[in-house]
């Protein structure tokens, strides 16, 4: 008979010992708190005692304490200190961030020789940054990163302040002309960026101080200046204040835009018709005005395929009245007058290949499909399914073992990812994952999504399994949690399963605490008047607003507002999708005068924000189907066919826009910064 008391004594010392392990795990997190606490405080003297204590424990993050006192001591410290502090921490995302803030502190004080040494080791995209070089670089006597900077200059973004002396610099030495100012002027006045154009003239050689006031007049106006042609047309700068008026006019109403360019088109030269029909056609368009095709080509009138005189979203959305009006000739010419780069989107490659199958070129758009069908997002599942009986290349799926999984997380930064999410440093957890995995292969990917899926770390499993290649693993890429909540509430709403899985993959990653930046919250991105809208739909009565993150209650009001936007849509999972993003009445606004393909409703969805979320909810749910164990249906078939606009849709939204909205945006919280 065996002894049993050796193995007790030896099962009880083993459970002190795990104790006592997560004990010491633990034991800096309350310093690591105060920490934080004394670094938002500013309290540079109680950060640098807890800094030594951490330190002192030798305690996991301790180097994130002692970053924060780097920060809070930036502007003190020398050369070697910060050079030390950096080359020390090398490892960790935040030592970048500390030579991206010295660089700045170094081209404030003009320390060149010091800047021009630490510039080569530095990563990230800084445009203030970016600025400093090229003046640097400009001192030294090479200007070439001047007139690379010319893309910073052709923006109609506001750009740091410090940029103004890299723009000097390049007016000074005639890399910034005179039409380079004016080309900058035209963007930000399209863009309605008034300041901004207002500081881009004064760098004219023909400003007058009376400019900035016709400017104000001409945005408040539009109609008046141009009835009375108040604005002289005999300069470039009056030229394009008239055509800014006109594109006003046009943001609201093509008609009398195009009515009051008639009356003084000749007083423009060939170029400054071809951009008002450009910019009114492009507006046009996403209002889904049939127009919108013949003012596309009047734009295009003097032009060669190759000498297009629209924008990279102009084309796109020449493409798009195409596809609204069945055109498939112009389809294929709108594709063929785009940039090599743009043409190899996903979109356009998708889209020349149904034109090129719609005017009988089957061949031709095999050859499309079939390569576009290899490629893992919303436009390769399309292809695929317009590849019919033709068998496209088997995914190599790849299942990852324990110990593909131990070799990977021996990396101390999954250590350290592991601490800070369980302090809810999420922002920082992400950083340090988005670094460790940056240059992982597809194998690694996967162990790496497996680990997180392990902790539950649903958002940034979804992410990595995402990025494969060449081996794939969807059960990593499109996780089934909380199935017996989701599972129930679907079938208590009458409502697909894997539509809710889609949506809630898009909204929160399946992670109940995230927030996007406009208020919505938890697994399925309520915004807070809308869960109480749904709750007292909904019948429950006890509703007050710390219940949005309970996952049940979530659930609940996300898959009532799903049934009810399907319901008012005669069905239609597409466009109750569009409505779960954007809003009911927008969606119905979208339809057109006949039935049209629920793949062309999406592509011709205004808001490209709200465009891109439909796509991957549908795309999600395609793929979800299977891994419930529902019955396939391709994804042209679940995009299905939208009724025209008079067709019958329920008329009982009782609430306003605003409220009954779930997720205007996708949430911000998820994203990993890369």
């Amino acid at each position: 008979m065996y002894n049993i008391y050796p193995l007790r004594c030896i099962l009880w010392l083993c459970l002190v010992l795990l104790l006592n392990a997560k004990v010491f795990a633990l034991s800096g997190d309350a310093e690591f708190l105060a920490a934080r606490s004394a670094y938002d405080k500013k309290n540079a003297i109680a950060l640098a005692d807890y800094v030594q204590q951490l330190q002192n424990q030798n305690y996991v993050l301790a180097p994130y304490a002692a970053y924060w006192l780097m920060l809070l001591n930036l502007e003190e410290a020398d050369h070697q200190t910060v050079t030390d502090f950096i080359d020390a921490n090398s490892e960790y995302p935040f030592a970048d961030r500390v030579r991206g803030e010295y660089l700045k502190k170094l081209a404030k004080n003009q320390v060149w020789e010091s800047f021009s040494s630490e510039i080569v080791n530095y990563q990230q995209a800084d445009v203030a940054v970016m600025c400093y070089a090229a003046e640097a670089s400009a001192i030294n006597g090479d200007n070439s990163l001047l007139e690379a900077a010319k893309a910073i200059w052709m923006t109609a973004k506001e750009q740091p302040a410090n940029c103004a002396n890299m723009f000097d610099r390049m007016q000074n030495t005639g890399l910034l002309k005179e039409d380079d100012i004016l080309a900058r002027f035209r963007l930000a006045l399209a863009d309605n960026r008034l300041t901004l154009a207002k500081a881009i003239i004064k760098r004219s050689k023909s400003y007058e101080e009376n400019q900035v006031k016709l400017i104000d007049k001409t945005y408040a106006n539009p109609s008046v200046v141009l009835a009375k042609k108040s604005i002289s047309f005999n300069s470039k700068f009056g030229r394009e204040l008239n055509l800014f008026a006109l594109n006003q006019l046009a943001k609201n109403d093509s008609q009398q835009a195009l009515s009051s360019f008639n009356k003084i088109q000749s007083l423009f030269p060939a170029e400054d018709k071809s951009y008002f029909y450009g910019r009114l056609a492009l507006q046009a368009a996403q209002r889904h005005e049939s127009e919108a095709l013949q003012w596309f080509k009047l734009a295009e009138k003097d032009y060669t395929n190759k000498d297009s005189s629209l924008n990279k979203d102009q084309l796109a959305w020449y493409v798009r009245a195409a596809l609204r009006e069945k055109n498939w000739a112009e389809v294929l010419n709108a594709v063929a007058k785009m940039s090599t780069e743009q043409m190899q989107e996903g979109a356009w490659r998708y889209w020349k290949a149904r034109a090129l199958k719609a005017q009988n070129k089957t061949l031709d758009a095999s050859i499309i499909f079939a390569k576009l069908a290899t490629e893992r997002h919303y436009y390769g599942w399309l292809a695929q399914d317009e590849l019919d009986d033709m068998m496209s290349a088997p995914l190599e799926i790849y299942k990852v073992s324990d110990l593909d999984v131990d070799e990977i997380t021996t990396n101390p930064a999954f250590q350290r990812v592991e601490a800070l999410q369980r302090l809810d440093f999420r922002w920082e957890a992400k950083s340090e994952w988005a670094l460790a995995t940056k240059d992982f292969d597809d194998q690694q990917l996967l162990a790496a999504a497996e680990f997180a899926a392990r902790k539950n770390w649903y958002d940034l499993a979804i992410i990595t399994a995402d990025k494969t290649t060449y081996v794939h693993d969807f059960a990593l890429r499109y996780p089934i949690p909380y199935r017996n909540l989701i599972k129930s509430a679907s079938v208590e709403r009458g409502i697909d399963e894997a539509w809710v899985y889609g949506i809630t993959r898009q909204e929160s990653r399946f992670m109940h605490y995230a927030r996007s930046g406009v208020g919505a919250a938890g697994l399925m991105q309520l915004m807070p008047a809308t869960a109480k809208w749904a709750a007292s739909r909904a019948g429950i009565n006890d509703y007050n607003k710390s219940m949005i993150h309970d996952l049940d209650t979530n659930i609940a009001l996300g898959t009532y507002y799903m049934a009810y936007t399907k319901n008012m849509f005669s069905g239609q999972e597409t466009m109750a999708t569009a409505a779960y993003n954007a809003g009911p009445s927008r969606a119905k606004k979208w339809v057109a005068t006949l039935p049209l393909e629920g793949a062309i409703y999406v592509e011709t969805i205004p808001f490209s924000e709200t465009r891109s979320y439909v796509q991957k909810v549908m795309a999600n749910a395609h793929l979800y189907a299977p891994r419930l164990g529902l019955k396939p249906i391709s994804l042209k078939q679940r995009l299905g066919t939208i009724p025209s606009r008079y067709a019958a849709f329920e008329e009982n939204v009782e609430q306003s826009e605003t409220a009954v909205t779930p997720s205007q945006q996708t949430t911000q919280e998820i994203e990993i910064a890369q």
